[in-house]
């Protein structure tokens, strides 16, 4: 196991993955889940998680 994953797992930290499926199960539409994944792919939603102010 790679020490940041084993920190990750200490600290309780969710992985992209995880964090990613919980925004698109948050959709309300199918419009709004297909505007989601855009977002993830474009890289967008992994920008938002870095500033959470």
């Amino acid at each position: 196991m790679k020490f940041t994953t084993k920190l990750r797992s200490i600290l309780g930290g969710e992985s992209r993955e995880s964090r990613e499926r919980n925004y698109l199960e948050q959709s309300v539409s199918l419009i709004d889940l297909e505007r989601r994944q855009r977002e993830i792919d474009r890289g967008l939603f992994s920008a938002m998680g870095r500033f959470p102010f």
